[in-house]
């Protein structure tokens, strides 16, 4: 296996850190803009090389991917870049994993009622030409989602004999010194997806809400505890339902009263809009000078203390034929992943889902073609090497 991991940032960086202590791979080139980046995230293994791209050009990723004989590209950057990587990968005979599926358009005349182009809409699309080439892209493949899938996946096979609702709850209690606001991940990808229709799956279909709906307190595991939580645009209602059978679907994450306003004063203002303005003859993204304005997420760990949660709470009717309630969860310290891996937990968290997936892929243990979800694949070899890299899951019922 030769690895293109395509991003140096705060994701990029921990895969770098992860993969490094691991054996299942021959060579892995870690491609950036910054091509100081990806050197610095480069220079702890000798199997490690740095390179330079342009990620918006699927003709500079195919051309890397050849130079270096390719064989998995691994895509950390935000999601505008998802299809350039994805089409380079294939046209250079690569398999492709990627943490967030190509973007969504609101409905141009019920925004809040029904889907326009859905999340990964791009990439399902495309599946059959993968098939056809015999390659693999692996979609939605971080932590959520990613992680949350393979606990849905989990839980249809080994807990339960039939599933009423799949909610995915996101959560936690991280505090970041020094900063009054400092988000832990991409600020362009947390704008994206907290500004957009959020989606619904009920009763065999899709339809969408307004941001921020149906407020919730949910009590997280392992000392994080109550938590708000509310509806945002995420893969996993648009991935779950394609391969596990359930009447209700949803994804909520615990923003917090002040990050929530903060989102809608950008929206209020403009500064979420990814459409260039002139400043001074200048054109720039307004969401691009919002995030160059905060804080590199990858330089947060320091001041960070806290943990995260990611998980799925599944209801419906268990193996023994009584009705059952199931949250299963992925809790990270910060300090641990400081301690360990020199990387926040946030980032630490959604990074070592791909490298687990390349390592099952590198074995043989997951194998398939086309454009497939995490919930498409055997979850228990997943879970088992998940807790032998030293981060093991919970389970609770409720």
């Amino acid at each position: 296996m030769r690895i293109l991991l395509v991003g140096a940032g705060a994701v990029g960086a921990a895969i770098a850190s992860i993969a490094g202590r691991r054996d299942f791979f021959e060579a892995l080139v870690v491609a950036d803009q910054d091509r100081a980046r990806a050197e610095a995230a480069a220079r702890h293994d000798s199997r490690f090389t740095a390179a330079q791209v342009d990620a918006s050009s699927a003709d500079a990723i195919a051309t890397l991917c050849l130079e270096h004989t390719i064989t998995h590209v691994v895509n950390a950057v935000d999601p505008r870049f998802v299809m350039p990587i994805f089409d380079g990968a294939l046209a250079a005979g690569a398999d492709y994993i990627d943490m967030a599926m190509s973007l969504s358009q609101p409905h141009p005349e019920a925004p809040y009622e029904k889907p326009g182009v859905m999340l990964g809409e791009q990439q399902f699309a495309r599946s059959p030409e993968w098939e056809a080439a015999g390659r693999l892209a692996l979609v939605g493949m971080g932590v959520e989602p990613g992680l949350s899938d393979v606990f849905a996946r989990y839980a249809a096979d080994q807990l339960f004999s039939s599933i009423e609702t799949l909610d995915v709850r996101d959560g936690a209690n991280l505090v970041v010194e020094g900063h009054d606001f400092a988000p832990s991940f991409s600020i362009w990808t947390t704008i994206e997806e907290c500004l957009n229709p959020p989606v619904v799956w009920q009763d065999g279909d899709w339809h969408t809400t307004e941001p921020f709906s149906e407020p919730e307190v949910f009590d997280f595991p392992e000392g994080i505890g109550p938590v708000e939580c509310v509806n945002v645009e995420h893969e996993e209602v648009l991935l779950m339902p394609r391969w596990i059978d359930c009447r209700r679907a949803t994804f909520k994450y615990g923003l917090g009263n002040e990050f929530i306003e903060v989102l809608k004063t950008l929206h209020k203002l403009g500064l979420d809009s990814t459409h260039p303005v002139t400043v001074r003859g200048q054109q720039v993204s307004p969401r691009d000078v919002v995030a160059a304005c905060l804080p590199d997420p990858a330089g947060l760990g320091p001041q960070m203390t806290g943990k995260t949660c990611a998980g799925v709470l599944v209801t419906g009717t268990g193996s023994d034929g009584r009705p059952r309630s199931t949250y299963l969860y992925h809790v990270v310290d910060n300090a641990w992943s400081m301690a360990e891996y020199g990387h926040q937990c946030v980032a630490w968290q959604t990074a070592v889902n791909p490298v687990l997936a390349l390592e099952l892929l590198a074995a043989g243990t997951w194998k398939g073609t086309g454009v497939l979800g995490p919930e498409a694949l055997d979850a228990v070899p997943f879970l088992d090497l998940l807790t032998a890299y030293g981060s093991p899951w919970g389970q609770r019922e409720q």
